[in-house]
């Protein structure tokens, strides 16, 4: 089952936050967006399990009804997660119904990249729902929140993995003199920065603990210890 889990993982992560686009996003309504989302689903779902199984199809279907549904919802943070845990179930559901052509450790390192996807990608897209109503109180270089909260998360998902945890202390620290130190006198931005760096911590956190659950149920990476 583990590593089917782990391959539709990467299959999902790929689809909704690598290969759908803003326009998509916005027009998931229109048949046409959806049919595209669909054959993209589709396409990565066998790609990533190397496997022509019909369960796959119908993977795709429930994936599109539950974007349908969504479609007609607020695009706000609860919609967003509501979607994802429910895709989330129909991977759970569908995976140990047939089995992915893949083996170690190419399963782990699907794994791999779908954490970091989930921790980066996946995360950017959720804490800007969730900061949506404040965006306003906080103007700065366009898309530059974006990338650092992608490079924060990033650095959070391999201190997590590579044991160093008490380094994700001195990395808020040293992002907090930083924003701090030009916002300390707008109470408003000094809010939703504080807001916005510990959703992005505790979803880096989130994502990379769900990728090691994961990882400890497939065989190694293949990597040599590097350390004594």
């Amino acid at each position: 089952m583990f590593p089917t889990l782990a391959t539709l993982f990467l299959a999902h992560v790929l689809a909704d936050f690598v290969f759908q686009t803003s326009a998509m996003v916005a027009t998931k309504s229109a048949p046409l967006t959806l049919a595209k989302h669909g054959a993209v689903v589709l396409a990565t779902a066998v790609l990533a399990t190397g496997s022509l199984s019909p369960w796959l199809l119908a993977l795709t279907v429930a994936h599109l009804v539950i974007d349908l549904i969504k479609t007609r919802a607020p695009r706000t943070f609860w919609p967003f997660m509501i979607d994802q845990i429910a895709h989330a179930a129909t991977i759970l559901l569908v995976a140990p119904l047939f089995q992915a052509g893949w083996t170690a450790p190419v399963t782990a390192w699907m794994a791999l990249t779908a954490g970091a996807i989930l921790a980066t990608r996946a995360g950017g897209f959720a804490i800007g729902l969730l900061m949506q109503p404040w965006a306003s109180e906080a103007i700065g270089l366009s898309g530059a929140g974006r990338v650092i909260g992608n490079l924060e998360r990033g650095l959070i998902f391999l201190l997590i993995l590579s044991g160093q945890t008490q380094n994700i202390g001195f990395l808020i620290a040293a992002k907090s003199v930083l924003r701090f130190g030009t916002v300390a006198d707008d109470r408003k931005v000094s809010e939703y920065v504080i807001i916005g760096t510990l959703a992005s911590v505790c979803w880096a956190i989130a994502a990379t603990l769900m990728t090691t659950m994961l990882l400890n149920q497939l065989p190694t990476l293949g990597i040599p210890d590097l350390l004594p």
